[in-house]
């Protein structure tokens, strides 16, 4: 058992972040805009907070920052290791090129283009592997063990979850007073931002009317399976690969996560693809944000699968990013100006 992140942690990582992480907005989702998309009336106010605005678009920024500007000047100048899908990676690369350390990236080969070219822009060296979580992290403790690397986890870690949670904080700060209840949803996938978040929150506002949930893919729900037993569980490469959302393939919760999620969060719920893509639609139509699949897994959530979470006068779904391919966005904007021109050929909850 590990000793769990604490307030002042998350608190610490907040004034750590000023000025490098985005204080993202918190988007009141108009009625008017959700019927136009071809949804009915919800039974709550919709917000949408919107991590795509940071400026790798994505929330990992905050986490990767917060744990590579702890490091000593003999660490930054070892150079950094990660190894990520995308998100995390870009992450690393921004953090270690804004404080001067050289950075390495394991990435598995299925990775989005887009993603990959990211990091290599941000100046990082790209090493690629296969599609398994395991065989990215393996490959990572290898080289850092060879060439004295630090390794910065993607999730698994103090600092991260720490940095994740000032997302959370933000939340609070932005609902302003809490009543007639709250639900914030938060993608899962190793834990660190539904931990993160769900720590914050419920350390931040004791007492208050806020539950935290956690939304994954249905081929990818390792942590819903984990929750309901209590057991940390491993999915194989194979299951995790099927979803789409290629930021929430991770075969298994971090432990740190897990015992966070366990003590926090009040729940987990899926959406199938189909969902997802509707939801990504859904997104882009009422708000105008673009929202890569593993970001649209809240709103799928939250659209689609309301009637499994509590009642509230407020629903957050956190936008965790926002870097899609571009061709999957050229789809999904023909897609809108075709529903906006049909006027209801969405279907709608």
């Amino acid at each position: 058992m590990g000793e769990l992140v604490s307030l002042d942690d998350i608190r610490a990582a907040q004034r750590r972040l000023a000025g490098v992480a985005a204080r993202t907005s918190l988007h009141r989702v108009a009625p008017e805009r959700l019927r136009g998309a071809g949804f009915a009336e919800l039974p709550f106010a919709l917000y949408i907070k919107a991590e795509s605005e940071q400026p790798i678009g994505s929330f990992k920024l905050r986490g990767a920052y917060n744990r590579v500007a702890q490091l000593s000047e003999e660490e930054l100048g070892r150079g950094v290791i990660t190894y990520s899908s995308g998100n995390h990676a870009q992450g690393v690369a921004y953090a270690a090129r804004a404080l001067g350390a050289k950075a390495v990236i394991v990435m598995p080969e299925n990775a989005p283009a887009v993603k990959i070219e990211a990091t290599r822009a941000l100046g990082a060296e790209i090493v690629l592997v296969g599609p398994a979580s395991s065989e990215r992290m393996a490959k990572a403790l290898e080289l850092a063990k060879a060439h004295g690397y630090t390794v910065v986890p993607p999730y698994d870690d103090p600092a991260i979850i720490a940095g994740q949670g000032t997302c959370g904080l933000e939340i609070l700060e932005q609902l302003g007073e809490i009543s007639g209840g709250v639900v914030v949803l938060s993608p899962v996938s190793g834990g660190g931002l539904l931990s993160g978040i769900a720590t914050a929150i419920k350390l931040g506002a004791p007492g208050a009317a806020v539950q935290v949930w956690g939304a994954e893919p249905e081929l990818a729900a390792d942590a819903k399976e984990s929750f309901d037993t209590k057991t940390l569980v491993e999915w194989t490469a194979a299951q995790t690969t099927r979803t789409m959302s290629d930021g929430l393939r991770t075969q298994s919760l971090g432990r740190l996560n897990f015992e966070h999620i366990l003590r926090y969060v009040d729940g987990i719920v899926t959406v199938s693809e189909e969902e997802i893509v509707a939801a990504m639609r859904v997104m882009l139509a009422a708000t105008g944000l673009v929202a890569e699949p593993s970001g649209a897994v809240t709103l799928a959530a939250a659209l689609y699968h309301h009637a499994e979470l509590p009642r509230c006068e407020r629903l957050v779904a956190v936008l965790s990013g926002g870097n899609i391919e571009p061709g999957l966005r050229a789809e999904l904007e023909a897609g809108a100006a075709a529903a906006e021109a049909s006027k209801g050929g969405q279907v709608g909850v």
